[in-house]
């Protein structure tokens, strides 16, 4: 019984042209065209500045390296370190 149905649609769009007219109605979905459109814009704006900030920021900054430490082991290594036996229970008194 909800709004989902088309034939819903249609007739609240038919009360609301019978209500404000079809120049009004033609000229706020233009409006809200030309804000869309304006809103798209301002995007494609903002993510075009983003990109020319990054790319102006690749080409004047060296390139990191990360530094190399010889004396660490290799943390893939999961070989077990020896160490001192645990005591047993008779020897723990």
């Amino acid at each position: 019984m909800g709004l989902s149905s088309g034939f819903h649609w249609i007739i609240i769009l038919i009360i609301v042209i019978l209500v404000f007219g079809v120049g009004r109605v033609s000229n706020v979905m233009g409006e809200l065209g030309k804000g869309i459109k304006s809103f798209k814009e301002g995007m494609a704006d903002e993510d075009d500045e983003k990109v020319r900030r990054y790319e102006e920021q690749r080409r004047t900054e060296p390139p990191r390296q990360l530094p190399r430490d010889e004396g660490r082991r290799d943390p893939i290594d999961v070989t077990p370190q020896p160490s001192e036996p645990a005591p047993r229970d008779d020897e723990a008194r």
